[in-house]
């Protein structure tokens, strides 16, 4: 079997940008994604405009919702890898892309360039929306910090959902990998945070929250944003090299 040229990594990029692009639920769980983040940015807004004036933080709140708005990456990530299988599409594919490894790899990277672009405008109307309202109440901040944490939020966002990603691809069924990754995020790691506290930095969620939010100043043991990424994209690059090898050597 040849290799591909460059001409046809280029083919098969924009096949499955046109893919992702296409299916319908990947606009319908942005679209919900992003009202979710307007909904839960408007409530912790209102928590926000109660406290003491002068000490809220218009980022802290505008980004309160992140916790929640994984969900629809997640969501995003894996429905991405698990549509295919759904129909039996995933045959097709193969028959005409016969580079496994290289397919799902251009999948991911696919993936990413939807992702980047989406991610950091529903972060941002979050941000945009707390500080439309609290603009006069709330404690300002540095255009660099902002831009920062929405780098941050963005690159965890993005992730998420590669890692998701990679385990729809190992999984190969929409509901498992919905069950296990959003048991995981939204049940099993608060509670090895509370029973696990000296370890918990080193799963991805919590350290991805570092990629975003300034610690606390009373907070122990907190990670840099340098670190909160490099743990993040580690635990990422594992997952879509697992799944990249059974990929390979799976059937359809």
């Amino acid at each position: 079997m040849s290799v591909p040229s460059s001409r046809k990594i280029t083919h098969i990029l924009r096949a499955e940008l046109d893919k992702l692009v296409t299916l319908p639920l990947t606009w319908l769980t942005l679209m919900g994604t992003f009202i979710l983040n307007l909904l839960l940015a408007a409530a912790f807004t209102s928590v926000g405009l109660q406290g003491a004036a002068g000490t809220q933080s218009i980022l802290n709140i505008g980004l309160a919702s992140m916790e929640y708005l994984q969900a629809g990456f997640i969501i995003l990530g894996i429905l991405a890898t698990c549509s295919e299988y759904t129909g039996g599409q995933i045959r097709t594919t193969l028959t005409t892309i016969p580079w496994r490894g290289l397919q799902l790899s251009t999948k991911y990277l696919a993936l990413a360039i939807i992702t980047i672009p989406a991610a950091f405008i529903i972060a941002a109307s979050g941000v945009l929306y707390t500080f439309i309202r609290m603009r006069d109440t709330a404690v300002g901040f540095e255009i660099d910090t902002m831009i920062d944490a929405l780098a941050g939020a963005t690159g965890y966002l993005t992730l998420t959902t590669l890692l998701s990603a990679a385990m729809g691809a190992l999984l190969r069924r929409t509901t498992p990998a919905l069950v296990v990754l959003l048991g995981y995020y939204f049940i099993l790691s608060p509670l090895t945070r509370d029973f696990l506290p000296r370890y918990k930095n080193c799963f991805p969620d919590t350290a991805g929250y570092y990629m975003y939010m300034a610690p606390s100043s009373d907070e122990i043991n907190a990670l840099t944003p340098m670190q909160g990424t490099g743990i993040s994209m580690l635990w990422t690059l594992i997952f879509i090299t697992v799944a990249i090898v059974f990929y390979c050597k799976r059937d359809a």
